[in-house]
């Protein structure tokens, strides 16, 4: 940022984004970790709740895990009082089995606990691009950038 405080930290191998990579928000918060081997999303994805200042711990929201760039195994999310929202299993990319809770902690039932899992995919896959597009924006200078 123009104050120097970091927004993203990640590596890039042969112009190719590897590793882990980090994100905080403008406040300072830590919002998103993403890992990539070989520029696809490969591991665990966990994405925070912003908090209202940079100094305390944000609330978990996402854990969801990923293979060659697709959702593949356990996802879980959470509300911000830290009660479960989600939990969802994931076979290369579809949907294999959901269950879903009220902020509350009420059971939702089978087809509204699919109906929040397909939201929270659309939401979480619009929160990663714009992420994704950040870092395509402000990648850094190399020598084999994108060769």
């Amino acid at each position: 940022m123009a104050d120097g405080r970091v927004r993203v930290s990640g590596a890039y191998a042969k112009g190719r984004r590897t590793g882990t990579f980090l994100f905080w928000s403008a406040n300072g918060t830590r919002v998103a970790l993403v890992p990539y081997d070989d520029d696809a999303r490969t591991g665990t994805v966990t994405l925070w709740y912003a908090a209202a200042n940079g100094r305390e711990e944000p609330p978990r929201r996402v854990e969801a895990a990923y293979a060659s760039d697709v959702l593949h195994g356990l996802k879980r999310s959470w509300y911000a009082n830290g009660n479960p929202r989600t939990e969802l299993r994931y076979e290369n990319g579809q949907l294999a089995e959901a269950r879903a809770w009220s902020e509350s902690g009420a059971p939702m039932p089978g087809t509204e606990a699919r109906a929040v899992a397909e939201r929270d995919r659309a939401t979480d896959a619009e929160f990663l691009a714009g992420l994704e597009r950040f870092v395509a924006e402000n990648r850094p200078p190399c020598a084999t950038n994108g060769r």
